[in-house]
């Protein structure tokens, strides 16, 4: 690795963990100058600007996530069901750090990497959870009468969401009150609800012990 490239990770590194403790409108680019101990000409030499900086971040993420979930779908080695909870623990990992409040900030300041955002989680859930259920029901162990393309969508949509503060908004207070779920736990139980009604006994068993 180059020493550009180097100090190009660092800096993204630092600039993500800002827009993920600070969000993406109270994120300067002196606090992630400062915390990397540069000044900010020298930042701006690498990027020329908070939005791009946001940008680049999301793209990292996005490789992250696609080579980890590529490589779990193209494992021989492994079941079905282990193959869904690995797939679906790595998208929650990656995910589930990127509060409501960060995706509400940027769909409000950053709307083209918002949109950008958006439609990678329902594009990749779309693509790569599709060939997931495919293998499921070629190997007998996903119900052959339901229908893939409708689980996918149920499964992207309320993951969309349930981590879109104005969706939640429009339910009773005490609904909301109720639904103090940590990402990582909506993303656990929505694929609960929707892949244990999907999976054949046998696949629930091992889905369960996976």
């Amino acid at each position: 690795m180059s020493k550009k490239s180097s100090v190009e990770n660092k800096i993204l590194d630092v600039a993500y963990k800002q827009f993920l403790s600070n969000g993406y409108r109270h994120t300067t680019m002196d606090d992630i100058a400062s915390e990397l101990g540069m000044s900010k000409k020298t930042l701006y030499k690498y990027y020329p600007g908070k939005l791009e900086l946001l940008e680049a971040s999301f793209e990292v993420l996005k490789l992250k996530m696609s080579s980890k979930v590529e490589a779990i779908l193209e494992n021989k080695y492994i079941s079905f069901p282990l193959k869904l909870k690995s797939t679906l623990t790595v998208v929650a990992t990656h995910l589930a750090p990127i509060n409501p409040e960060l995706f509400e900030d940027v769909r409000e300041h950053a709307k083209e990497i918002w949109e950008e955002m958006r439609l990678y989680i329902n594009e990749s859930a779309y693509l790569r959870f599709y060939k997931l259920i495919k293998q499921g029901v070629d190997q007998g162990l996903v119900n052959p009468k339901i229908n893939i393309n409708l689980v996918v969508m149920l499964y992207a949509s309320a993951i969309q969401s349930l981590l879109d503060p104005k969706f939640l908004s429009q339910f009773p207070e005490t609904m909301q009150k109720g639904m103090k779920l940590s990402p990582s736990d909506i993303f656990d139980q929505a694929v609960s609800v929707i892949y244990n009604g999907i999976l054949t006994e046998e696949a629930r068993n091992e889905f369960a012990n996976a």
